[in-house]
């Protein structure tokens, strides 16, 4: 692995990484950021996607910044929620289209949130803090419909909540439905030439094509998947009847990434085809750093291509899109697609940007950690 790593420097040398390759200046980058998103906004928000995607982030620098401070953050915003997400209590009017009022409870954007509930509960255990979850889960893998994650960005809502009930439970049930409910997800929008994702049914190709007539894959759609791809494969039991499907679906989704990641270590909005919305793009990045290295630092990534777009990746979020002050810049806005003319610009930030960078930055932390 030594060897790997030097290869890999060279490889990437006309980057002047110089001392960022250091875990102790990663981790104060790390803090430098978190310390911005905390001190610029309160913990007492709502529950749904953008906000708990930071949470989840959150969680995982958490691991390795041992942050009393990190973890009230996240304490306060459970607390405040009531360790809910969308919190009707009529089961019959439980739905999952897309919605933001509290008859959603099936949407996976209301469900994110049990990620960080339950992470929380297993730091102190109280049963308050996964009853909604179990409430919820419980419900909707004991029902008929399998239609449940019909947009990328679900995945990662909702995939690892189901690694983590079954953790919780030891309910086989958890695993049988997340591989149901990914099957679904497959038939609808995943490419089988690409081995992408599009964002939903609505852009497959060629009934939706990018301003240049190519596949229009969005780039933070696809890191939502390859992220919640390797938080299911932390998470999942080896002897899992369904684990090689998602470990080579991993390692599928990883050749594709790197293959279209631009010289300056970032991924434009739309994978295929760059000047549909040209320029950097941190979301999308990020999740995808994250997710490479997660997959290097676990030995499945071994290629050293991979350890390059990895490098490429964390130099592009270290030093051009974290700012000086611990902003992190140059988020695509909340939104579904590449669109073309969107401005995105070092002022660009949003919570779940933030969180993919923790993520990102603390697998490398510990990819430094282990040299």
């Amino acid at each position: 692995m030594r060897i790997n790593f030097i290869l890999c420097l060279l490889l990437i040398g006309h980057f002047s990484f110089g001392q960022k390759l250091k875990k102790e200046i990663v981790l104060s980058q790390l803090k430098r950021a978190n310390g911005y998103w905390q001190s610029h906004h309160n913990p007492e928000v709502w529950a749904f996607w953008d906000q708990a995607a930071y949470h989840t982030g959150n969680m995982e620098f958490y691991k390795i910044s041992n942050s009393q401070s990190d973890l009230k953050y996240s304490e306060d915003w459970a607390r405040f929620n009531d360790w809910k997400g969308a919190k009707s209590t009529n089961k019959q009017h439980w739905k999952y289209g897309y919605g933001e009022t509290d008859d959603y409870v099936l949407f996976g954007d209301w469900q994110i949130c049990f990620q960080t509930y339950i992470d929380l509960y297993n730091l102190s255990p109280s049963p308050e803090k996964i009853a909604r979850a179990k409430e919820v889960m419980d419900y909707q893998i004991h029902s008929a419909n399998t239609d449940y994650w019909w947009w990328a960005d679900g995945l990662y809502m909702v995939m690892p909540v189901m690694t983590k009930m079954y953790k919780l439970t030891q309910d086989p049930l958890y695993l049988d439905k997340m591989y149901t409910y990914l099957r679904y997800a497959d038939s609808i929008m995943f490419d089988q030439e690409d081995h992408l994702y599009y964002r939903d049914s609505k852009y497959v190709y060629p009934k939706h094509k990018s301003l240049h007539g190519k596949k229009d894959f969005w780039a933070r759609g696809d890191g939502w998947v390859f992220a919640a791809l390797a938080k299911v494969l932390q998470d999942l039991p080896k002897q899992d009847k369904h684990y090689n499907y998602y470990h080579e679906r991993f390692k599928d989704m990883a050749v594709a990434i790197v293959s279209c990641q631009q010289e300056e270590g970032f991924w434009t909005r739309s994978m295929l085809d760059p000047e549909h919305a040209p320029g950097r793009e941190t979301s999308g990045t990020a999740f995808f750093t994250y997710g490479l290295l997660w997959g290097i630092n676990q030995g499945i990534l071994l290629d050293p291509k991979f350890s390059k777009a990895a490098l490429k990746g964390w130099n592009y979020l270290s030093e051009i899109s974290l700012q000086a002050d611990g902003r992190i810049g140059f988020v695509q806005p909340i939104g579904e697609k590449a669109i073309p003319g969107q401005l995105v610009d070092a002022n660009s930030t949003a919570p779940f940007g933030v969180g993919a960078f923790l993520l990102a930055g603390t697998e490398m932390y510990r990819y430094l950690d282990r040299k």
